[in-house]
């Protein structure tokens, strides 16, 4: 997984909700950001070490994009 420096991942929010985001892993190994929203639940991928953060994109949290 890349890292994502940490001030960076102190401002990152959910696009959709608001709430925190937590690192993750998909099934495939892959880096994914995980909305810590229990109404939101969508995770975004992290691409070459570039957070992906737009709903379009976005997947529900534990499946696969």
């Amino acid at each position: 997984m890349s890292e994502i420096e940490p001030w960076v991942r102190e401002i990152l929010r959910c696009p959709a909700c608001g709430d925190e985001l937590r690192d993750g892993t998909r099934p495939d190994g892959a880096a994914e950001l995980v909305c810590t929203g229990e109404a939101c639940a969508l995770a975004y991928p992290v691409r070459d070490g570039i957070p992906v953060l737009l709903v379009d994109d976005a997947y529900p949290a534990g499946g696969t994009a």
